[in-house]
Protein backbone atom coordinates (compact mmCIF):
# COMPACT_ATOMS: atom_id res chain seq x y z
CA UNK A 1 0.00 0.00 0.00
CA UNK A 2 2.77 2.54 0.92
CA UNK A 3 4.28 1.43 -2.47
CA UNK A 4 1.63 2.71 -4.38
CA UNK A 5 0.57 5.96 -2.25
CA UNK A 6 4.62 6.50 -3.18
CA UNK A 7 4.01 6.07 -7.28
CA UNK A 8 1.07 8.34 -7.00
CA UNK A 9 3.02 10.86 -5.59
CA UNK A 10 5.82 10.67 -7.90
CA UNK A 11 3.25 10.86 -10.45
CA UNK A 12 0.96 13.77 -9.44
CA UNK A 13 4.26 15.72 -8.89
CA UNK A 14 6.01 15.48 -12.28
CA UNK A 15 2.59 16.29 -13.70
CA UNK A 16 2.87 19.49 -11.97
CA UNK A 17 5.92 20.35 -13.08
CA UNK A 18 4.56 19.89 -16.25
CA UNK A 19 2.18 22.37 -16.38
CA UNK A 20 4.47 25.10 -14.34
CA UNK A 21 6.54 24.56 -17.46
CA UNK A 22 3.64 25.79 -19.96
CA UNK A 23 3.64 29.25 -18.80
CA UNK A 24 1.00 32.17 -18.74
CA UNK A 25 -0.71 34.06 -21.82
CA UNK A 26 2.04 36.29 -23.84
CA UNK A 27 1.09 40.08 -23.58
CA UNK A 28 3.67 41.21 -26.26
CA UNK A 29 0.76 41.91 -28.80
CA UNK A 30 0.09 44.22 -26.30
CA UNK A 31 -2.25 46.80 -24.96
CA UNK A 32 -1.78 50.81 -24.45
CA UNK A 33 -0.92 52.58 -22.04
CA UNK A 34 1.44 52.56 -19.02
CA UNK A 35 -0.41 49.90 -17.34
CA UNK A 36 -0.04 47.21 -19.70
CA UNK A 37 2.89 44.51 -19.35
CA UNK A 38 5.68 42.75 -21.07
CA UNK A 39 6.77 38.93 -20.90
CA UNK A 40 9.59 39.86 -23.96
CA UNK A 41 12.87 38.12 -23.47
CA UNK A 42 16.05 38.51 -25.34
CA UNK A 43 15.02 35.29 -27.70
CA UNK A 44 11.53 37.22 -28.59
CA UNK A 45 7.55 35.53 -28.53
CA UNK A 46 7.21 32.18 -30.06
CA UNK A 47 5.14 32.98 -32.60
CA UNK A 48 3.11 30.01 -35.01
CA UNK A 49 4.98 27.19 -35.72
CA UNK A 50 7.33 27.63 -32.33
CA UNK A 51 9.25 30.15 -34.62
CA UNK A 52 11.27 32.55 -32.31
CA UNK A 53 9.54 35.85 -32.99
CA UNK A 54 11.35 39.78 -32.76
CA UNK A 55 9.71 41.59 -30.00
CA UNK A 56 9.55 45.51 -30.47
CA UNK A 57 8.38 48.33 -28.25
CA UNK A 58 6.89 51.33 -29.08
CA UNK A 59 7.56 53.34 -26.03
CA UNK A 60 5.17 56.85 -26.97
CA UNK A 61 5.68 60.38 -25.21
CA UNK A 62 1.95 59.61 -23.43
CA UNK A 63 -1.20 57.29 -23.57
CA UNK A 64 -4.54 59.78 -24.25
CA UNK A 65 -3.40 62.08 -26.60
CA UNK A 66 -5.65 61.03 -30.18
CA UNK A 67 -2.04 61.41 -31.69
CA UNK A 68 -0.24 58.29 -29.96
CA UNK A 69 -2.99 56.05 -31.10
CA UNK A 70 -2.51 56.95 -34.62
CA UNK A 71 1.33 55.87 -34.22
CA UNK A 72 0.51 53.14 -32.05
CA UNK A 73 -2.04 51.80 -35.29
CA UNK A 74 0.85 52.62 -37.68
CA UNK A 75 3.30 50.29 -35.57
CA UNK A 76 0.89 47.58 -35.36
CA UNK A 77 0.46 47.70 -38.84
CA UNK A 78 4.07 47.12 -39.47
CA UNK A 79 4.53 44.18 -36.99
CA UNK A 80 1.81 42.27 -38.58
CA UNK A 81 3.45 42.74 -42.24
CA UNK A 82 6.56 42.09 -40.55
CA UNK A 83 5.74 39.33 -38.63
CA UNK A 84 7.05 41.15 -35.40
CA UNK A 85 5.40 41.12 -31.90
CA UNK A 86 4.25 44.72 -30.43
CA UNK A 87 4.21 46.30 -27.00
CA UNK A 88 2.78 49.93 -26.76
CA UNK A 89 3.66 50.56 -23.67
CA UNK A 90 4.68 54.50 -22.44
CA UNK A 91 3.58 57.39 -19.08
CA UNK A 92 0.26 57.99 -18.16
CA UNK A 93 1.78 61.99 -18.26
CA UNK A 94 3.74 63.54 -20.75
CA UNK A 95 5.20 65.37 -17.91
CA UNK A 96 6.83 62.04 -16.35
CA UNK A 97 10.05 61.73 -17.67
CA UNK A 98 11.14 59.58 -14.78
CA UNK A 99 8.37 56.72 -15.48
CA UNK A 100 9.52 57.11 -19.16
CA UNK A 101 12.73 56.44 -18.33
CA UNK A 102 12.11 53.05 -16.20
CA UNK A 103 9.98 52.28 -19.25
CA UNK A 104 13.14 52.23 -21.27
CA UNK A 105 15.25 50.54 -18.91
CA UNK A 106 12.51 47.85 -18.04
CA UNK A 107 12.70 46.53 -21.65
CA UNK A 108 16.45 47.49 -22.26
CA UNK A 109 17.03 44.76 -19.09
CA UNK A 110 14.42 42.12 -20.43
CA UNK A 111 16.38 42.20 -23.49
CA UNK A 112 13.62 43.12 -25.86
CA UNK A 113 14.47 43.04 -29.77
CA UNK A 114 15.04 46.56 -30.49
CA UNK A 115 12.77 50.13 -28.73
CA UNK A 116 10.80 52.61 -30.83
CA UNK A 117 11.25 55.68 -28.84
CA UNK A 118 9.57 59.29 -28.60
CA UNK A 119 11.80 61.25 -26.24
CA UNK A 120 9.77 63.31 -23.64
CA UNK A 121 13.10 65.22 -22.60
CA UNK A 122 16.05 65.61 -25.65
CA UNK A 123 18.62 65.23 -22.76
CA UNK A 124 16.53 62.96 -19.56
CA UNK A 125 16.59 60.40 -22.17
CA UNK A 126 20.00 60.13 -23.54
CA UNK A 127 21.04 58.09 -20.89
CA UNK A 128 19.09 55.14 -20.89
CA UNK A 129 19.08 55.08 -24.64
CA UNK A 130 22.96 54.81 -24.32
CA UNK A 131 22.25 52.13 -22.04
CA UNK A 132 20.13 49.99 -24.47
CA UNK A 133 22.21 50.81 -27.48
CA UNK A 134 25.25 49.14 -25.32
CA UNK A 135 23.40 46.43 -24.96
CA UNK A 136 23.06 45.77 -29.08
CA UNK A 137 19.17 46.55 -29.07
CA UNK A 138 18.83 48.77 -31.33
CA UNK A 139 16.73 52.33 -30.52
CA UNK A 140 14.94 54.26 -33.16
CA UNK A 141 13.78 57.78 -32.33
CA UNK A 142 10.50 59.05 -33.51
CA UNK A 143 8.57 62.21 -33.13
CA UNK A 144 10.96 64.50 -31.21
CA UNK A 145 14.53 64.49 -31.36
CA UNK A 146 17.33 63.10 -29.03
CA UNK A 147 20.51 64.89 -28.39
CA UNK A 148 23.56 63.00 -29.76
CA UNK A 149 23.84 61.50 -33.28
CA UNK A 150 22.29 58.91 -35.36
CA UNK A 151 24.69 55.80 -35.47
CA UNK A 152 26.62 56.50 -32.66
CA UNK A 153 23.82 57.14 -29.88
CA UNK A 154 20.44 56.16 -31.46
CA UNK A 155 19.56 54.45 -34.41
CA UNK A 156 17.93 56.51 -36.94
CA UNK A 157 15.30 59.16 -36.69
CA UNK A 158 11.93 59.23 -37.61
CA UNK A 159 9.75 62.47 -37.82
CA UNK A 160 8.01 65.18 -38.58
CA UNK A 161 10.41 68.25 -40.09
CA UNK A 162 9.19 70.42 -36.91
CA UNK A 163 10.84 73.31 -37.56
CA UNK A 164 9.18 73.44 -41.29
CA UNK A 165 5.63 73.17 -39.55
CA UNK A 166 6.21 75.77 -37.66
CA UNK A 167 7.45 77.67 -40.44
CA UNK A 168 4.43 76.67 -42.36
CA UNK A 169 2.16 77.77 -39.49
CA UNK A 170 3.36 81.23 -38.90
CA UNK A 171 3.35 81.77 -43.01
CA UNK A 172 -0.45 81.08 -43.04
CA UNK A 173 -1.36 83.23 -40.01
CA UNK A 174 1.06 86.04 -41.33
CA UNK A 175 -1.37 85.73 -44.27
CA UNK A 176 -4.66 85.62 -42.33
CA UNK A 177 -3.52 88.90 -40.47
CA UNK A 178 -2.47 90.56 -43.56
CA UNK A 179 1.33 91.24 -42.32
CA UNK A 180 0.47 92.81 -39.26
CA UNK A 181 -1.57 92.87 -36.18
CA UNK A 182 -0.31 91.14 -32.17
CA UNK A 183 0.25 87.36 -31.46
CA UNK A 184 0.32 85.33 -29.05
CA UNK A 185 2.54 81.93 -28.75
CA UNK A 186 1.21 79.58 -26.42
CA UNK A 187 4.06 77.25 -25.78
CA UNK A 188 3.87 73.26 -25.01
CA UNK A 189 6.42 72.02 -22.72
CA UNK A 190 10.15 72.69 -21.79
CA UNK A 191 12.07 69.70 -23.04
CA UNK A 192 10.25 68.80 -25.89
CA UNK A 193 12.66 68.99 -28.71
CA UNK A 194 9.68 67.98 -31.47
CA UNK A 195 7.42 71.42 -29.91
CA UNK A 196 10.61 73.74 -29.21
CA UNK A 197 11.64 73.40 -32.85
CA UNK A 198 7.88 74.64 -33.87
CA UNK A 199 7.97 77.33 -32.49
CA UNK A 200 11.67 78.34 -33.01
CA UNK A 201 10.26 78.04 -36.51
CA UNK A 202 7.24 80.10 -35.82
CA UNK A 203 8.98 82.72 -34.38
CA UNK A 204 11.69 83.05 -37.17
CA UNK A 205 8.87 83.98 -39.61
CA UNK A 206 7.50 86.44 -36.76
CA UNK A 207 10.51 87.94 -36.70
CA UNK A 208 11.01 88.54 -40.60
CA UNK A 209 7.70 90.46 -40.62
CA UNK A 210 7.93 94.22 -38.90
CA UNK A 211 3.93 95.00 -38.56
CA UNK A 212 3.29 91.95 -36.25
CA UNK A 213 3.94 92.77 -32.41
CA UNK A 214 4.43 89.43 -29.89
CA UNK A 215 2.73 89.94 -26.94
CA UNK A 216 3.24 86.54 -25.34
CA UNK A 217 6.19 84.46 -26.53
CA UNK A 218 7.12 82.78 -23.69
CA UNK A 219 3.87 81.41 -21.21
CA UNK A 220 3.90 77.11 -21.75
CA UNK A 221 0.64 75.23 -21.39
CA UNK A 222 1.53 72.30 -19.72
CA UNK A 223 1.20 68.85 -21.03
CA UNK A 224 -2.83 68.33 -20.64
CA UNK A 225 -5.81 70.23 -22.54
CA UNK A 226 -6.47 70.82 -18.99
CA UNK A 227 -3.34 72.54 -18.45
CA UNK A 228 -3.12 74.41 -21.42
CA UNK A 229 -6.54 76.06 -20.96
CA UNK A 230 -6.22 77.14 -17.48
CA UNK A 231 -2.79 78.73 -18.54
CA UNK A 232 -4.15 80.40 -21.80
CA UNK A 233 -6.85 81.87 -19.28
CA UNK A 234 -4.57 83.04 -17.15
CA UNK A 235 -3.68 85.70 -19.94
CA UNK A 236 -6.71 86.44 -21.03
CA UNK A 237 -6.15 90.29 -20.98
CA UNK A 238 -3.57 89.80 -23.46
CA UNK A 239 -5.89 87.25 -25.59
CA UNK A 240 -8.39 90.09 -25.70
CA UNK A 241 -5.89 92.15 -27.68
CA UNK A 242 -4.49 89.62 -29.23
CA UNK A 243 -5.05 89.44 -33.37
CA UNK A 244 -3.65 86.29 -33.92
CA UNK A 245 -2.70 83.05 -32.16
CA UNK A 246 -0.57 79.92 -32.73
CA UNK A 247 -0.29 76.59 -30.58
CA UNK A 248 2.57 73.88 -31.37
CA UNK A 249 0.65 70.33 -30.53
CA UNK A 250 -2.41 68.94 -29.85
CA UNK A 251 -3.21 69.60 -25.79
CA UNK A 252 -2.21 73.29 -26.53
CA UNK A 253 -4.40 73.56 -29.45
CA UNK A 254 -7.15 72.34 -27.66
CA UNK A 255 -6.34 73.59 -24.27
CA UNK A 256 -6.36 77.26 -26.29
CA UNK A 257 -9.46 76.24 -28.57
CA UNK A 258 -11.70 75.94 -24.71
CA UNK A 259 -10.23 78.83 -23.32
CA UNK A 260 -11.82 81.24 -26.22
CA UNK A 261 -14.92 79.33 -26.17
CA UNK A 262 -15.26 80.26 -22.71
CA UNK A 263 -13.94 83.73 -22.98
CA UNK A 264 -16.28 84.22 -26.24
CA UNK A 265 -13.12 85.14 -28.77
CA UNK A 266 -13.35 81.76 -30.60
CA UNK A 267 -13.61 82.59 -34.26
CA UNK A 268 -12.61 86.88 -33.50
CA UNK A 269 -9.02 85.95 -33.37
CA UNK A 270 -6.85 84.42 -36.03
CA UNK A 271 -6.47 80.60 -35.09
CA UNK A 272 -3.67 78.42 -36.13
CA UNK A 273 -2.62 75.28 -34.56
CA UNK A 274 -0.67 71.99 -34.70
CA UNK A 275 -2.31 68.38 -35.26
CA UNK A 276 -5.52 66.74 -35.80
CA UNK A 277 -7.97 65.27 -33.46
CA UNK A 278 -12.24 65.02 -33.71
CA UNK A 279 -12.42 68.53 -31.22
CA UNK A 280 -9.47 70.45 -33.42
CA UNK A 281 -11.44 69.13 -36.66
CA UNK A 282 -14.56 70.40 -35.39
CA UNK A 283 -13.23 73.49 -34.47
CA UNK A 284 -11.59 73.76 -37.92
CA UNK A 285 -14.96 73.30 -39.36
CA UNK A 286 -16.87 75.76 -37.33
CA UNK A 287 -14.48 77.92 -38.09
CA UNK A 288 -13.11 78.69 -34.61
CA UNK A 289 -9.91 77.34 -35.92
CA UNK A 290 -8.22 79.10 -39.64
CA UNK A 291 -5.70 76.07 -39.87
CA UNK A 292 -4.16 73.14 -38.65
CA UNK A 293 -0.48 71.73 -38.82
CA UNK A 294 -0.70 68.16 -39.52
CA UNK A 295 1.89 65.31 -39.12
CA UNK A 296 1.33 61.98 -39.93
CA UNK A 297 1.61 60.00 -36.90
CA UNK A 298 0.45 56.94 -38.54
CA UNK A 299 3.34 56.50 -40.78
CA UNK A 300 6.02 57.45 -38.12
CA UNK A 301 4.67 54.62 -36.16
CA UNK A 302 4.93 52.38 -39.36
CA UNK A 303 8.09 53.67 -40.58
CA UNK A 304 9.40 53.75 -36.80
CA UNK A 305 8.85 49.35 -36.00
CA UNK A 306 10.15 49.09 -40.27
CA UNK A 307 13.63 50.51 -39.42
CA UNK A 308 13.80 48.60 -36.30
CA UNK A 309 13.61 45.72 -37.73
CA UNK A 310 16.07 46.54 -40.51
CA UNK A 311 18.41 47.43 -38.10
CA UNK A 312 17.60 44.15 -36.11
CA UNK A 313 18.38 42.18 -39.74
CA UNK A 314 21.68 43.92 -40.45
CA UNK A 315 19.70 45.59 -43.44
CA UNK A 316 20.26 49.19 -45.09
CA UNK A 317 17.87 51.94 -43.79
CA UNK A 318 18.08 55.89 -43.64
CA UNK A 319 19.35 57.03 -40.51
CA UNK A 320 17.02 59.63 -40.62
CA UNK A 321 13.23 59.77 -42.89
CA UNK A 322 11.23 62.68 -42.93
CA UNK A 323 7.31 61.41 -42.32
CA UNK A 324 6.02 64.82 -43.85
CA UNK A 325 3.91 67.51 -42.36
CA UNK A 326 0.62 69.63 -44.36
CA UNK A 327 -1.38 72.51 -43.95
CA UNK A 328 -4.96 71.80 -43.33
CA UNK A 329 -8.03 74.24 -44.05
CA UNK A 330 -11.78 74.54 -44.85
CA UNK A 331 -10.78 74.59 -48.04
CA UNK A 332 -8.70 71.57 -48.73
CA UNK A 333 -9.74 69.84 -45.69
CA UNK A 334 -11.43 66.83 -48.25
CA UNK A 335 -9.14 66.42 -50.48
CA UNK A 336 -7.72 62.98 -51.15
CA UNK A 337 -3.82 64.51 -50.20
CA UNK A 338 -5.12 65.51 -47.02
CA UNK A 339 -7.47 62.47 -45.96
CA UNK A 340 -4.46 60.13 -46.95
CA UNK A 341 -2.53 62.38 -44.23
CA UNK A 342 -4.60 61.80 -41.71
CA UNK A 343 -5.24 58.02 -42.49
CA UNK A 344 -9.20 58.46 -43.50
CA UNK A 345 -8.86 56.85 -47.10
CA UNK A 346 -10.51 53.42 -47.08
Amino acid sequence: MLKKLFLFSCGATLLALAGCNNGGSDSTAGSSGAGSTSTASSGGAKGSGGADKMTIAVIPKGSTHVFWKSVEAGARKAGAELGVNIIFKGPVKESDRAQQIGIVEQFASEGTSALVLAPLDDTALVKPVKGAMAKKIPVVIIDSALKGKAGPDFTSLVSTNNFKGGVLGGERLIKLLGGKGKVVLLRYSEGSASTAEREAGFLSVMKKNPGITMLVDNRYGGVTAGEAKDEAMNMVDKLRQANGVFTPNESSTLGMLLALRQTNLAGKIKFVGFDASEPLLEGLEKGELNALVVQNPTRMGYEGVKTAVAALKGEKFPTNIDTGVALIDQANRSTPEIKAVLNENK
